[in-house]
């Protein structure tokens, strides 16, 4: 028979994800660490465990005991599912602005949720962390699993996901990249990293993204906290110092707003069909930039902290995002690499030495106006030719059907970006016939009016 004593025994082992679509040639391979298959969706499953097994094992929980935690929900859900399993009670503080699918997940596991608000800090008496505390003074058998300070946190990742990311990389990664909350996940799997690569010679640089609005970043380079901010993603940053974050394995803190942290969040299911939350975003966002950095042949890894279940009614609900100012009109339209992704097909070129007469046929042929020119040098692929300068040409007499390409050609223009909404095309529409898709120098597509007509027809 193959099986499993419990749910606790499929915690960690997650595996790295290639991430294809969000990235180019340009970049480091970027592998993504999917926490989000824990089985109650994210990292703290590890941290878990570990808490209440090395708790068991130093005799400071008796059977009935009641596990508390300040939570932001996952490291709840970690809890709540190990009391499940080993017979203990869990009761949950959390701040009002976390999700409401955390809080009924929660209690779907049978732990109890006290809600407190998000804009105290956090030692005031009423807040989340003190509230968590009072309740475990106050409750006989009360266990405060404590995990900003608890140092089986980080422990539990230099046991599990710093050897795992080693082994599935073969020793091979360059860029640890991950947020920091209690700093455990960094703080344990960092360390554990950068031990190995020293045995072998070795560097591993460890990049956190954190929220603007959190204090890490000003701790970290400045070594005192600037003036703490509400933001809106989840489970990451903080407005305290916390005991189990060590910033001697963090090389960079990269700030990270809560607009792009929802929208990398967003085009990571969009793109990669790796459904997960807002400081996944956080995180991707960060990876992405280390992924630039570090170029061609070096490997990132990022780790996916939870699942984006929890958070439908935020980060994933257009209309909490266009209530928030996150997702403005610019953003609802689409993108760029969205109408490329719809319409599909590829760009057709024109030779600098082909004959206008040649040109002229193909383009008949494929139903097109123009093609922008290949060529080589500094002007490579920065020329378009068009129908009606090959017309205006011709009637003029200053060009024949038998003359090349470039006598004609003209400098490309009209030029988007990608990432560009839809509203900077129609801008480009109203001098150009068409928006010519340029990425690192590069002509990756051609827009013209229908297109982004049938586009918009299609998702209405």
């Amino acid at each position: 028979m193959n099986y499993h004593e419990s749910i606790l025994d499929l915690v960690g082992h997650t595996p790295l994800v290639r991430l294809n679509r969000i990235t180019d040639e340009s970049m480091a391979t970027v592998f993504a660490k999917l926490e989000t298959i824990n089985p109650t969706g994210s990292v703290k499953d590890r941290i878990a465990v570990n808490i209440v097994r090395r708790a068991e094992e130093a005799g400071m929980l008796k059977p009935g005991a009641t596990l508390v935690e300040s939570t932001s929900g996952n490291t709840g859900l970690g809890l709540a599912m190990t009391a499940a399993v080993r017979g203990y009670r869990c009761i949950c503080t959390m701040p009002d602005k976390m999700s409401k699918e955390k809080i009924d997940m929660l209690k779907a596991y049978g732990a109890e949720v006290v809600v407190t608000r998000t804009d105290l800090p956090h030692d005031h008496p009423e807040s989340y962390v003190e509230i968590a505390k009072r309740i475990a003074r106050e409750t006989p058998g009360g266990f405060y699993t404590d995990q900003y300070y608890n140092m089986n946190n980080p422990e539990a990742h230099y046991l599990t996901t710093g050897p795992e990311i080693w082994q599935d990389t073969d020793g091979q990664i360059d860029c640890l990249v991950g947020g920091i909350g209690t700093g455990g996940t960094i703080s344990g799997a960092g360390k554990y990293l950068k031990q190995k690569a020293a045995e072998v010679g070795r560097q591993i640089k460890i990049v956190c993204p954190d929220p603007l609005g959190s204090i890490y970043y000003d701790e970290f380079y400045k070594g005192k906290s600037g003036e703490p901010a509400i933001y809106r993603v989840e489970g990451i940053g903080h407005d305290f110092m916390v005991g189990t974050l060590d910033f001697s394995v963090i090389d960079e803190v990269l700030q990270v707003s809560d607009r792009d942290s929802f929208i990398s969040a967003r085009r990571l299911a969009r793109e990669e069909g790796i459904f997960a939350g807002g400081s996944a975003g956080t995180a991707l966002f960060g990876a992405l930039k280390a992924a630039q950095d570090l170029g061609p042949g070096k490997i990132v890894v990022v780790v996916i902290p939870d699942c984006g279940d929890r958070y439908l009614s935020k980060c994933f609900n257009d209309q909490w995002m266009k209530d928030m100012g996150f997702l403005g009109p610019e953003q609802r339209l689409g993108t760029v690499r969205e109408v490329l992704k719809f319409k599909g097909g590829k760009v057709e070129f024109a030779e600098p030495n082909e004959t206008l007469d040649k040109v002229v046929s193909r383009m008949s042929e494929m139903g097109i106006s123009q093609m922008p020119v290949k060529a080589s040098g500094a002007e490579q692929r920065r020329l378009m030719i068009h129908e009606l300068d090959i017309l205006q040409g011709l009637v003029s007499g200053t060009c024949t059907t038998k003359d090349t390409v470039i006598r004609v050609a003209k400098a490309l223009e009209g030029q988007v970006t990608m990432d560009d909404p839809l509203t900077k095309v129609q801008s480009v529409f109203d001098n150009h016939n068409v928006a010519v898709v340029v990425d690192k120098g590069e002509v990756v597509g051609i827009i013209s009016k229908i297109d982004v007509v049938q586009f918009l027809a299609f998702h209405r």
